[in-house]
């Protein structure tokens, strides 16, 4: 049997030593390694191991009771967590760690909010439980407060088949309560209602011990392998389907695209069809890597249930399904994870830009968060960041794997635009010798819907060729706002009409003509300005919580009625980013290290100080001459142009 694991925790919770302990107990490594010596098999990376944390997950393999494990140590501080969420999509089940000395700490419940989400089951495993102070019934009560009721305390194997855990089962299960009510059951079947129970995430097996020591890994090691279960088996000869969670660079430039997977086999030489948009590729698997942590084995066939790097792949990115025959590459935006922050890049050598810009999409390939932006009207190149460590890092990786130095500014919030009603925008590019009209209602969506089309011209006014080029134009590109000039979002934008010239309509002229419209709808809808939220859980000494409440007030946020328990308060709410991503250091400090907060970004909404923010950033809409309003006609042989607010008189789409 196959199993994949992704190793969970807030940072310094002892991750990457449980990680150690199991590759070393099971014999896959013959040294056991510490992270503060610079000796851990899965922290490969020099700067991992001068900073002495996990930043990039690492992937080592074992074999237990038969069954081969595929493991993956994920990074545990908040500013890498977009590289944890993208190892999820390899996992069958999660081990998070909780500190035996600090509890649930803010990130851990983000983390165990996030394996919900992708209904990834979990055993908990309290980890440095050799310490003078730990007290096992507080951290238990500790995980009830604050991740879950569910968790099915084992102390060994046997626990498995005992009466607590039958009548655990029977409480959750209403088929096995029958049985249990007429002890009519044996072992293997409450073994089976309990592996069923995990996978539902009705049930949360836990452990405790001591990674450092070496204590309980043993003992976790055979209750996961009696209560985890996978079906790969059964799926081997089905057509073959992987899940790309991870693109890796070697130094030489080879580019590794992780892949778990989940049906049928893969061999050396198979060939693959990628298509995206108008471009179609054939590309060949060349080699097959099975890492084990630095080190790798090559494979000639893999099959359903195995994780590994193919040599060849060029066009898959991070979240595609490749799938047997052709398949389709479109931009993965459904993480629920999201870089709120904006960071100014600035070079302190003499690269050129060019090459700067290069380098970065080779980063953004391998972490798609960092959105890697340039502004031509200024010149500056922007990133998108979780926090302010994670710029120290790539400043560093930069450094050491392209040898450039860059510095990055203070990261400020991405704001976006959107409009309040719907509007009709149109455009018209007419320099001599060329021609094309577009008429497009701008119409206002829910938020997170995005940018969305539609087409409702008639064939008879524009040819589909053309209204699949206004199509392909309106998402080329990042249409910017007239306040700000920030990103607009939660628009569908729907063609009504368009104009060609038989005769002298070119490649590009229906793209000035869209972009065109889309800015001439902006300049008369009402615009409004958009900022990112955090959601947020406060777990605090009920002492502090009237200081809480307050400073939840001046930073704009918004809770529901705090929840009081046994001297301790729990506040969940909703924030601004730009007000609420430092907080943790006030609440930390005011609280004596006792309060925590744990933060997930949750989408945009209505920015409440826009009139500040707009005056702020100074945007002139006018001068923004990449973003346009005005339209070109052309009339004796001449060009002339027409500003946004008297187009309409000169358009031949309006009757």
């Amino acid at each position: 049997m196959k199993k994949t694991i992704g190793i969970f925790a807030h940072v310094d919770a002892g991750k990457t030593t449980f990680t150690e302990q199991l590759l070393y107990n099971t014999g896959s490594i013959r040294n056991l390694g510490r992270v503060d010596h610079k000796t851990s098999s899965m922290d490969t990376n020099e700067i991992e191991q001068n900073r002495g944390i996990t930043i990039f997950s690492d992937q080592g393999i074992f074999q237990f009771n038969n069954d081969t494990y595929y493991i993956i140590d994920t990074p545990g501080h908040m500013d890498f967590s977009a590289e944890t969420e993208r190892s999820m999509a390899a996992l069958d089940y999660a081990i998070l760690i909780i500190s035996g000395s600090s509890g649930v700490q803010a990130h851990t419940t983000t983390l165990f909010n996030l394996l919900n989400s992708y209904n990834i089951p979990a055993f908990i495993f309290i980890n440095k439980t050799d310490i003078d102070s730990f007290n096992l019934q507080v951290i238990i009560d500790d995980i009830k407060n604050k991740l879950t009721g569910d968790i099915l305390y084992l102390n060994s194997a046997d626990d498995i088949i005992n009466q607590y855990t039958a009548e655990f089962a029977a409480d959750r299960d209403d088929t096995f309560l029958v049985s249990y009510l007429q002890e009519d059951y044996s072992a293997k079947d409450l073994s089976e209602v309990v592996i069923n129970l995990i996978k539902k995430r009705l049930c949360f097996p836990l452990m405790i011990g001591s990674a450092l020591k070496g204590i309980g890994i043993d003992n976790f090691l055979e209750v996961f392998s009696k209560l985890s279960k996978t079906e790969y088996q059964e799926k081997e000869d089905n057509h073959f389907v992987g899940k790309v969670y991870k693109i890796r660079h070697e130094d030489k430039g080879i580019r590794l695209t992780f892949i778990k997977a989940l049906s049928g086999k893969l061999r050396i030489k198979d060939e693959f069809t990628f298509k995206k948009d108008d471009f179609t590729s054939s590309e060949k698997v060349n080699e097959i890597r099975v890492y084990k942590g630095k080190k790798y084995e090559n494979k000639n066939e893999v099959s359903a249930g195995d994780v590994f790097a193919v040599v060849g792949f060029k066009s898959p990115v991070c979240g595609t399904m490749i799938i047997s025959g052709e398949t389709t590459i479109e931009k993965v935006s459904d993480f629920h994870l999201t870089a709120a922050l904006k960071s100014r890049v600035n070079i302190l050598d003499k690269t050129d830009v060019t090459i700067l810009m290069e380098k970065l999409r080779i980063l953004e390939s391998e972490d798609p968060a960092l959105s890697v932006t340039y502004r031509e009207e200024t010149e500056d190149i922007l990133i998108s960041v979780m926090g302010r460590i994670q710029l120290e890092i790539l400043e560093c990786v930069m450094k050491s794997r392209f040898g450039i130095s860059v510095g990055f500014e203070k990261p400020q919030v991405e704001y976006r635009e959107t409009i309040l009603s719907e509007v009709t925008g149109y455009g018209h590019f007419e320099p001599l010798r060329h021609y094309a009209e577009v008429q497009l209602r701008l119409k206002p969506t829910v938020r997170g819907s995005g940018i969305t089309y539609e087409s409702q011209c008639h064939v008879d006014n524009l040819i589909i060729n053309y209204q699949n080029t206004i199509e392909n134009h309106v998402f080329e590109r990042v249409h910017k706002g007239v306040l700000i000039g920030a990103p607009i979002m939660d628009i569908k934008i729907i063609l009504t009409d368009g104009r060609s010239h038989i005769k002298h309509t070119e490649g590009g002229d229906f793209r000035e003509a869209t972009y065109r419209a889309i800015r001439q709808g902006l300049e008369k809808a009402e615009s409004i300005l958009l900022e990112p939220f955090y959601s947020f859980e406060i777990y605090a000494e009920e002492t502090y919580m009237g200081k809480i409440m307050s400073d939840i007030q001046k930073l704009r946020g918004t809770c529901e009625p705090p929840v009081l328990n046994c001297g301790n308060v729990y506040i969940r709410g909703r924030g601004p980013v730009e007000s609420f991503m430092d907080y943790s250091i006030d609440l930390i400090s005011f609280t004596k290290v006792t309060g925590s907060i744990s933060l997930m970004y949750a989408g945009y909404g209505l920015c409440e100080n826009s009139s500040e923010v707009i005056n702020k950033i100074g945007y002139d809409k006018d001068r923004d001459a990449e973003n346009t309003s005005t339209s070109v006609f052309c009339a004796k042989g001449t060009s002339f142009t027409v500003p946004w607010y008297e187009a309409e008189k000169y358009m031949h789409t309006i009757n």
